[in-house]
């Protein structure tokens, strides 16, 4: 109680602070979920080695810094000078704006418990973007981890009451309906899809994904995210059909009057210059 007490009062004298840390603690969460999305792929630890360049050099403390450290590099190893992508800083990104807007939004419980969350979807899903796969222990551990939080913290499913175990059972209940109705839902939806469509049209990776997606935030959730990520998928394909046609039209447009003599001269060993 005195801890939560003077947690009340450094929160009212400077209201910034948590924000602040929730933020900068996300971006190094993000940074580690960059080492678990490279390695656990490979078979990797994700704990030995450390950081290190793509020239096997170890990366330093002060350059292994979130965001900064890639702004202050300006992209590049200061080992070796070799350009690093632009998805590191923008996952530590990602993920420090996502947990500052959990502590925004809920209790200090909650508020844990849907960071862990977003860490668990943000590793899966550029996993999956880089190799079409979703590892289990993301899945199927984070369906366990999402049960045992709802027995722990009811807050989680929005369950209070001032008997605890009651209020736990609730939670616990709504978190093994969402694992089974979401994981559930998206196996019908597959098989279906196979049928009409005479090929696999889904993984299980998805089925195991969405029940743990189901398990943190109950069936309704879990049906919204699908039917949603359908809506937001359609939006993305629209917008990728739309650039993708102005390539063509790109590609056609006729070269220059004096292009034919300069080609000419490039495929016989030189150029006009």
């Amino acid at each position: 109680m005195i801890i939560l007490e003077e947690l009340r009062i450094v929160h009212a004298d400077f209201p910034w602070f948590f924000p602040v840390a929730a933020f900068v603690f996300g971006a190094c969460i993000g940074s580690f979920l960059n080492v678990c999305i490279y390695r656990i792929p490979a078979g990797k630890s994700v704990v030995f080695p450390g950081s290190h360049c793509a020239c096997g050099q170890p990366v330093r403390w002060f350059d292994n810094l979130p965001i900064l450290s890639w702004l202050l590099l300006r992209g590049r190893a200061r080992c070796c000078g070799r350009p690093f992508s632009i998805r590191y800083p923008a996952i530590e990104l990602l993920t420090g704006l996502l947990f500052l807007t959990c502590a925004m939004e809920f209790g200090p419980g909650k508020a844990f418990c849907a960071m862990l969350f977003v860490a668990i979807l943000v590793a899966a899903s550029f996993i999956d973007i880089d190799h079409m796969i979703i590892p289990d222990r993301f899945s199927i551990g984070g369906a366990v981890i999402g049960v045992v939080l709802a027995l722990a913290v009811p807050s989680l499913h929005g369950r209070t009451h001032d008997f605890f175990m009651l209020a736990s059972i609730n939670a616990g209940t709504d978190a093994v309906l969402g694992l089974f109705i979401g994981s559930a839902l998206v196996l019908w939806i597959g098989l279906l899809a196979e049928v009409v469509l005479r090929k696999e049209a889904m993984g299980f990776g998805d089925v195991k994904l969405l029940g743990c997606i189901g398990a943190f935030v109950g069936w309704k959730g879990a049906v919204f995210s699908v039917f949603g990520g359908a809506i937001l998928g359609v939006f993305a394909t629209l917008i990728w059909l739309l650039f993708r046609r102005r390539e063509p039209e790109a590609a056609a447009t006729p070269p220059p009057a004096n292009a034919a003599p300069a080609m000419a001269a490039n495929r016989r060993g030189f150029s006009r210059r």
